[in-house]
């Protein structure tokens, strides 16, 4: 076992609970899914670390960084998508309120329609488009490879710590959402979330794409 493995589990824990990209995915999918929305989000997140980190052990991932067009141009895909969700997201929060206009004020809304596969997909496709998690294997793993350990097992160890950290956050936030799935059904507690949502998503792009570095 790693000799740094328990620091770095801990520094992960720390880092996958911080509020990001991933995080507004999942509270946007469980709107339109509850439990099973989240969740499958974040089965497609944590399904593009394992990109992420196959992509490192190949080198691919220190091109990319190194390349400032490469990584400038995954960075501006990653934010167009997130402006993209928290567009489409806006748009369905105000279409609903004009299709609901005669609803009562208690009233809850209709089924979830987001399914598995899409909410897969798209936590998938944000993980990937996500540049600063190419950095984070680039620059993170390294750190936690004491000397003498073989780097190329002991950073699939670590990948899959990591990993490990991820699917227990995803599985206990999606358990905390089902827990408020009736408040989250009632039509203007979703059409708020909805708005908020749509609209941290689209800082969030914005941010990634002005950001430096």
């Amino acid at each position: 076992m790693p000799a740094q493995l328990v620091p770095f589990v801990l520094f992960v824990i720390v880092v996958t609970i911080a509020p990001g990209p991933d995080t507004a995915l999942g509270l946007r999918n469980s709107i339109r899914g509850g439990t099973a929305g989240m969740w499958w989000t974040g089965l497609g997140c944590c399904a593009g670390l394992l990109v992420h980190a196959a992509i490192s052990v190949a080198g691919l991932s220190a091109l990319l960084a190194a390349s400032a067009v490469a990584y400038t141009a995954l960075k501006i895909a990653g934010a167009a998508y997130l402006v993209w969700l928290g567009v489409t997201t806006l748009w369905k929060s105000i279409r609903d309120r004009n299709e609901s206009a005669a609803d009562l004020p208690g009233a809850t809304s209709d089924p979830a329609v987001l399914t598995r596969r899409a909410a897969f997909q798209q936590g998938l496709v944000s993980n990937i488009l996500n540049p600063k998690i190419i950095l984070l294997f680039l620059t993170l793993l390294p750190q936690f490879i004491s000397p003498g350990e073989p780097r190329t097992a002991t950073s699939m160890i670590l990948t899959l710590a990591f990993l490990g950290v991820a699917l227990v956050y995803w599985r206990v936030a999606s358990w905390l959402v089902g827990g408020l799935r009736g408040l989250l059904k009632r039509k203007r507690v979703k059409l708020a979330l909805e708005r908020v949502t749509g609209t941290v998503m689209i800082g969030l792009g914005l941010r990634v794409a002005f950001e430096s570095g």
